[in-house]
């Protein structure tokens, strides 16, 4: 069995982890040969209720799972209907852009209208990987758009070196009235942008890196009105377990190199953020 990180020390006021994926997590998509990180994770055998009481222990104790198909989108709908404490994101990844068919997209459509389904996505825009073209990228952002906004749920953005598009797309189409951007990569002009405009910044584990001087000064600009943590998982785990399956268990290290950077008691910020969660998610 794979060693996981071992548990951080709780938070003394709850929090929630709003990204994470599941279904990777659980061994449901299985990981593939270049994916080393979900593999350690999948290796753990670890299930939905564990991966729960593990976060609960530390005082996390909610989580947003989201979707990146049609298979994931369905697998973490039905896992946030069967369990309490999670909500549901549905989209087709800008990396599955290619896979963003008219019946795919009504059916994210469909997912989305469910009542334990809180967000579309994470979609986007990504220019780091050529998996999928940008054409491609571009017609499902917009589809995923307006789904959203018909629907009334949340969006959740997957921007990777692609920032300036992203808020074009955004401005072009006419955001949602709530827009989260995942594992927010911007620097501090970015986070200014994003908070002129209303749209709300989910820090995840590489603000506690070293090299990533730029992440936390976004996060020293971004409002606390508009931050949300993640973590990701089983992805960008915080230092010191970079290279090891991260877990929402782990959002107590994120949270308090935030609330350093904030200058302010992890307790003021976990209440920030839970209260933001309402906002962006709607009641637990």
């Amino acid at each position: 069995m794979s060693k996981l990180p071992a548990a951080p020390e709780p938070l003394s006021s709850p929090v929630f982890d709003s990204h994470c994926h599941l279904d990777i997590m659980v061994g449901n998509r299985q990981a593939s040969s270049g994916d080393p990180v979900a593999q350690a994770a999948q290796a753990a055998e670890a299930s939905v209720h564990s991966i729960l009481a593990d976060a609960r222990a530390v005082g996390v104790t909610r989580l947003v799972a989201i979707g990146y198909d049609l298979t994931s989108s369905r697998w973490n709908a039905d896992a946030a209907a069967g369990q309490e404490g999670v909500y549901a994101g549905v989209a087709i990844h800008p990396n599955e852009a290619h896979a963003a068919t008219p019946e795919a997209l009504a059916e994210i459509e469909e997912l989305a209208r469910r009542p334990e389904v809180r967000a579309v996505g994470e979609t986007g825009l990504d220019y780091y990987r050529d998996w999928a073209s940008k054409d491609d990228q571009h017609a499902s952002f917009r589809a995923h758009i307006e789904i959203a906004k018909r629907t009334g749920k949340a969006l959740v953005i997957h921007d990777r070196e692609a920032h300036d598009d992203v808020l074009k797309v955004l401005a072009d189409e006419g955001a949602p009235d709530v827009v989260v951007f995942h594992s927010f990569s911007g620097d501090a002009e970015m986070a200014k942008k994003c908070a002129e405009a209303g749209y709300f910044m989910s820090f995840s584990g590489p603000v506690t890196y070293k090299n990533a001087h730029y992440l936390r000064e976004a996060a020293a600009v971004a409002p606390p009105e508009l931050m949300l943590v993640e973590t990701d998982a089983p992805y960008l785990p915080p230092v010191p377990h970079r290279g090891k399956p991260n877990a929402p268990y782990l959002i107590p290290l994120t949270l308090r190199c935030l609330a350093e950077v904030k200058n302010v008691h992890p307790d003021r910020l976990c209440e920030a953020i839970s209260a933001n969660g309402v906002t962006v998610f709607g009641e637990w």
